[in-house]
């Protein structure tokens, strides 16, 4: 599906949908935790470490997500998340959305850890899953204009682009220097890699969907005079079945709609 040319406003047709609601919300208690008398315990506990460091956990690929260095390392993870990700939670559907979260925050785990044999410090941050969440928007919407600084406006497929390259060099350049850094660079690009397999996986499935079902209705046989199919009359669409395909879409995402519905949909747009 094409989304490129629709025009871009932060939450689609929810402000906050319901999977980005609820990951800020666990985000934010989690950080709460932290600030409590067991925080050192569950940053010891929940953190991604190293394999070779001894206190590497099975459940740290997925914990490491709900975890932040600060405030500020969680305001604008969650900033991100809300601002590139409802519109595609909106598209996809919470549960594709939910899937492809975890897909990317888990893959970019797993990526990490391969890239820090050796290192002994943990990582923490939804940063990996959000980088996917940043490609997919880059993906989807690659024309969009977003403002860099909220001044400087440039099309999401550099943006990304740029992001990807800043990642690659930056993270390559503190190994070679040996640097300590606190920026988890492997775990953004695991990120954006995982959620580029994803996506184009996904994308040929659709694609293989609809090239099966165009054969299948060729092979369907037309009844009925044909004067009833040319000349029929094109009712107006009311504003409950708008509602319906809005809450379907929601609910399941774009690509569940029937071409009915999508042209309905579009018919009440004005297009």
């Amino acid at each position: 599906m094409n989304y490129s040319n629709q025009p871009y406003s932060p939450g689609g047709f929810q402000v906050i949908p319901p999977a980005i609601k609820t990951i800020i919300f666990i985000n934010v208690a989690v950080f709460l935790l932290q600030l409590s008398p067991f925080g050192e315990t569950i940053l010891a506990l929940g953190s991604l470490w190293p394999v070779g460091s001894g206190n590497f956990r099975i459940w740290q690929p997925v914990t490491y997500m709900f975890l932040h260095g600060g405030g500020a390392h969680l305001f604008f993870n969650m900033f991100a998340l809300w601002m590139f990700g409802a519109e595609i939670e909106n598209y996809w559907g919470t549960r594709q959305f939910n899937t492809y979260y975890f897909v990317c925050g888990i893959g970019a785990a797993i990526i990490n850890l391969l890239a820090t044999i050796g290192d002994p410090y943990p990582t923490v941050g939804a940063s990996g899953a959000i980088y996917g969440v940043l490609l997919a928007f880059g993906m989807m919407f690659p024309n969009r204009y977003i403002f860099l600084y909220f001044l400087f406006p440039i099309k999401a497929k550099y943006f990304i682009a740029g992001y990807a390259l800043i990642e690659f060099f930056s993270g390559f350049g503190s190994r070679s220097m040996g640097s300590g850094s606190n920026i988890a660079h492997f775990a953004h690009l695991g990120g954006m890699l995982i959620g580029f397999i994803y996506i184009s996986i996904k994308r040929a499935e659709w694609s293989f969907s609809g090239l099966t079902d165009k054969i299948s209705s060729l092979g369907k046989k037309k009844t009925g005079p044909r004067l009833h199919r040319t000349n029929s009359i094109d009712l107006p669409v009311s504003e409950a079945e708008i509602n319906a395909i809005l809450d379907k879409i929601s609910a399941h995402g774009y690509a569940s709609l029937t071409a009915e519905e999508r042209r309905k949909l579009l018919k009440a747009g004005g297009k």
